[in-house]
């Protein structure tokens, strides 16, 4: 408020008193110089205008008087805001000087009430105040009614008003908001969604004279325009902006702050030296906005917007602004999922469509085939376009009694049914056909939850189980010739050791009978050598058959707890003098809790032999190193023995384990030790594997069940 002069010249203790109070305006009127204006000392005013003013003054509703024909403006305190810039110099002037701006639209009014007393009422009146500096957009209810002075004619105008601005306004873009809203429901592209945005967008000059909407491609390099409405001119609308290097637009300084911008469109159009543009600028200012992913800090595009000349662009603008944005950038976002959901269900459906097994989904309780890939038709015997859209059970009536009960559990408990080797009997061209399949029926669920169908994954396992059902006759076949075979070598082992006695004995009798000078003779000796030799052989084949005999007839015998470490440390010092003339060194790593339910026996000649071997067949070239460790896994405790002897290629690994194959002659053996390992492990439930290395070294792994 500007200072007023302390003039009290020709104002009475009466008038200090009878207009005391009012707030600043009241003050203005006791020191106002009244004597130098028309009216003159308030003592010689009317007593209406006298009892108008001080009522006017005490009141909280913005209230202003003009008074008499040249309509002299009187207001208070609430009334000031209206007035903007024109306060206090308004105060006591002409109302048709004060709001020359509007003289047009209000001065018709004031005549038509000095003339007859008409009065005037209006609501959300559109007054266009140049009150801050340029012509602004207001909105004002208000009530005219005439003034009257002591003799009861009219003599001046009584206005009670409220501005209305900020409701108008806010209903106003209320309104753009749901339009806007409702409009990017119905969108499937990125480009429909930015050209309808602004398109609803255009329909709020007032408040938007013009909307662009870019969007960031995948890179975030470049920004892609994807919409445009209102009064902007083509020349100033580039079709993609480099978001690498600042831009007239300055995408680029809102892409890295992702805060709104204010830029000047005098400056645009200067920067892109839009030389031939000759027509008015809609507006002077833009606000640049990103817009962000919803919930994220990630720039996707920009909303550019022309700020009205004719409104404060204050805290309700710059809000109505990023609700805009965000809207938009929900829309964009619901589309680009929407576009994901289409991709990845193409992608999905071409997946079904190549799967190498069968694939069907089946909705409601009537299980309508919504899809049905190659796969499961080629099970069913049915062809993709005589099954879509049908219920299941009437495409497949040969099916309903094997599968409704378990297609109904699953709809109704919404547990998944797993079938393995399962037996179904389909039509297939024309006949009935015994088919085996693996499949699984899993729940579809809606988005609250509920079971709406059933997918179906099957694999046709036919060819699978009639062949092994033929293995099985074989096997069976085997097993009882394993079995007649397992008698007859223990038979065998027993059977000839009387005969293998008996001929030791002849032999020996034959020594001590025959003459001396024969018996002294070279071709005798070495005649007898090679008896011996033979006679030694046969009884160690013999009792290398009873040991396999033993193995295949107790297997399942004398199981205890045997801890591996301690079988281990009792095997090696069996070896000692092996160990200590070849200079052999042992590492062991046996891992805690190294137990095992085994035949102690048998585990005991798993680890013999290993070690055996493994001392056996040592390298001449280098001290023997043998690794012994165990770990354990949740199926198998396993026991790793691991030397750098000789070695084999792992082409002959498989025949390491025949029974009486032996890969090197230079050391004495059977060949039987390792077939031996093999047949006590895999008796148990157990596995080995082997890797070996031409003089590297070869490493055991036996997996003993846990």
């Amino acid at each position: 408020m500007q200072d007023i002069p302390d003039i009290t010249t020709g104002a009475s203790d009466n008038f200090l008193d009878q207009f005391r109070g009012g707030g600043e305006m009241g003050v203005m009127m006791r020191k106002y110089d009244w004597d130098s204006h028309p009216l003159g000392a308030p003592e010689h005013w009317p007593l209406s205008l006298k009892a108008n003013v001080r009522l006017m003054l005490n009141s909280g509703f913005a209230m202003f008087i003009w008074w008499t024909k040249e309509l002299y403006m009187f207001y208070n305190d609430a009334y000031i805001p209206a007035l903007g810039k024109k306060h206090p110099s308004s105060f006591g002037s002409v109302a048709h000087q004060s709001w020359a701006e509007i003289w047009d639209q209000v001065g018709g009014i004031a005549e038509g009430i000095l003339k007859d007393g008409q009065e005037f009422y209006a609501e959300n009146l559109l007054l266009y105040l140049d009150r801050k500096g340029y012509s602004e957009e207001t909105y004002w209810t208000l009530s005219y009614s005439p003034a009257f002075d002591d003799l009861g004619e009219v003599n001046g105008v009584f206005c009670a008003c409220s501005e209305v601005t900020n409701a108008v306004v806010g209903q106003r873009r209320l309104k753009t908001l749901r339009d806007l809203s409702e409009a990017l429901l119905q969108v499937k592209t990125l480009q429909q969604a930015g050209q309808t945005a602004c398109d609803i967008l255009n329909e709020n000059v007032q408040d938007l004279p013009f909307s662009l909407i870019y969007l960031c491609n995948s890179t975030g390099t470049e920004a892609e325009l994807v919409g445009k409405a209102g009064a902007l001119d083509e020349q100033l609308i580039p079709l993609t902006i480099d978001l690498s290097t600042e831009s007239p637009w300055q995408l680029k300084q809102a892409k890295e702050t992702k805060q709104r911008l204010s830029i000047k469109l005098k400056a645009v159009q200067q920067e892109l030296k839009a030389s031939s543009f000759t027509g008015e600028l809609c507006c002077k200012n833009v606000a640049v906005l990103p817009i962000l992913k919803p919930g994220q800090d990630l720039v996707i595009g920009f909303y550019v917007s022309g700020i009205s000349d004719k409104q404060e662009y204050n805290a309700l603008y710059n809000e109505f602004h990023d609700i805009l944005a965000t809207q938009i950038a929900t829309a964009i976002t619901s589309v680009q999922n929407k576009q994901e959901i289409l991709r990845q269900q193409e992608y999905l459906n071409e997946i079904f469509q190549q799967a190498p097994v069968g694939i069907t989904m089946l909705r409601g309780p009537q299980y309508i085939v919504e899809i049905a890939n190659p796969g499961v038709c080629e099970i069913w015997g049915r062809k993709q376009e005589d099954v879509l859209g049908r219920p299941v059970l009437e495409a497949l009536p040969e099916a309903v009694e094997q599968v409704k009960d378990l297609l109904d559990g699953v709809l109704r408990t919404g547990t998944p049914f797993v079938a393995e080797e399962l037996p179904i009997t389909l039509e297939r061209m024309g006949v009935l056909e015994k088919l085996y399949l693996n499949f699984v029926y899993h729940p579809l669920r809606d988005a609250q939850g509920f079971v709406t169908g059933i997918i179906v994954v099957a694999i046709d396992i036919s060819e699978q189980v009639r062949a092994r059902h033929k293995i099985e006759v074989m096997n069976n076949e085997l097993m009882a010739s394993n079995a007649d075979l397992d008698n007859f070598v223990y038979s065998a082992s027993h059977d000839l050791r009387a005969p293998i006695s008996n001929i030791e004995g002849l032999v020996e009798e034959l020594q001590e009978n025959l003459p001396e000078d024969a018996t002294s003779s070279q071709d005798y000796q070495q005649l007898f050598g090679h008896v011996q030799s033979s006679i030694d052989r046969f009884k160690r084949v013999v009792a290398d058959l009873t040991k396999v005999a033993k193995i295949q007839r107790e297997a399942g015998e004398d199981i205890a707890s045997i801890k591996l470490e301690e079988v281990i440390k009792e095997v090696i010092l069996e070896f000692d003098p092996i160990v200590a003339a070849s200079k052999a060194l042992f590492q062991i790593d046996v891992a805690p809790a190294s137990a095992i339910k085994f035949s102690a026996k048998n585990v005991r000649s798993v680890v013999y032999n290993l070690i055996s071997n493994a001392l056996k067949y040592r390298s001449p070239d280098r001290t023997p190193i043998i690794n012994i460790s165990t770990r354990i896994t949740t199926e198998y405790c396993i026991l790793t023995v691991s030397d750098n002897g000789l070695g084999i290629r792992m082409e002959d690994v498989r025949k390491m384990f025949s029974m009486f194959k032996r890969l090197h002659d230079h050391v004495d053996g059977s060949g039987i030790g390792l077939y031996i390992v093999k047949r006590i492990v895999e008796n148990a439930g157990g596995k080995i594997e082997v890797e070996s290395e031409i003089n590297k070294g070869t490493t055991f792994h036996i997996f003993f069940k846990k």
